[in-house]
């Protein structure tokens, strides 16, 4: 198979056209056309990912976050993201990012997140699209049982293998089922998911300024940082493994093992 056999797949299950105005998603380096033997699932390309790739002979990066978020002003192979680009380059690997069409996608990286929390029967938080080709940011729905706002912090802790997170809450001990999540950097809907109901709000990146405004305006805010959306590792490769049965595609996934989550709890 070729790389663009698939990314047709993917697109279909993930649009281009349901990503946030100008967010860099599609190909990144490379070539569609090119054959593709080994793909790897990763949430972020480092350099570290990248030399990953190189040992385990993959010749297809799939990631969440797009790897030229900035573009480079030179190719001063001394900077090491761009040591990274001449990597990829040099061992033909290509390289493509889904990001907030994947956020964004029924049965996608939202869905996966509220899943994972337990929320249960989710919809939509922040309605997006028209009413033609509706989509929506972000999921809220009920906890199958009430909870506190602390526990489900800790069961947070848990769920995404964090050691930590933070909390924003005058009410730690509030018993709470409206649960509503959007992941990476969601502070500024706040008030969305305040609007529909929802006890607490699970999104990372909270603004510290924001966080002051969250507490004035009362709701609970569980901050397990950006990382959590690793989730995507697995549940692409596993999607990925079903469309290879389906089309009789000879590919093996691999899932990356390296962690990119810059920051360290101590």
């Amino acid at each position: 198979m070729r790389g663009i056999d698939l990314v047709e797949r993917f697109e279909k299950f993930a649009p281009k056209q349901i990503a946030v105005e100008h967010d860099p998603i599609g190909l990144q380096i490379g070539d569609l056309n090119r054959p593709v033997h080994r793909v790897m699932t990763t949430l972020d390309v480092r350099p570290e990912v990248v030399v990953e790739a190189i040992d385990n002979h993959v010749d297809f990066i799939f990631a969440h976050h797009p790897v030229m978020f900035r573009p480079a002003k030179n190719l001063d192979l001394t900077i090491p993201q761009n040591e990274m680009y001449a990597q990829i380059i040099k061992h033909d690997i290509t390289v493509y990012a889904a990001h907030t069409n994947l956020d964004d996608a029924d049965g996608g990286m939202n869905d996966w997140l509220a899943d994972a929390v337990g929320i249960q029967n989710p919809v939509g938080l922040v309605d997006l699209g028209t009413t033609e080709n509706p989509f929506s940011m972000g999921r809220i729905g009920d906890l199958s049982a009430p909870t506190t706002v602390m526990e489900l912090a800790e069961k947070c802790k848990q769920i995404f293998d964090i050691d930590g997170l933070r909390l924003v809450s005058n009410q730690p001990d509030q018993v709470v089922q409206r649960v509503a999540i959007l992941g990476g950097d969601g502070g500024k809907f706040f008030p969305v998911a305040q609007t529909k109901g929802a006890q607490v709000y699970i999104t990372g990146d909270v603004y510290y300024h924001t966080g002051h405004d969250m507490l004035s305006a009362g709701l609970n805010v569980i901050d397990p940082g950006h990382n959590i959306e690793k989730i995507c590792i697995p549940k692409l490769a596993k999607l990925f493994n079903a469309w290879a049965t389906e089309n009789d595609w000879s590919i093996e996934v691999l899932e990356s093992k390296v962690n990119t989550d810059p920051y360290t709890f101590i």
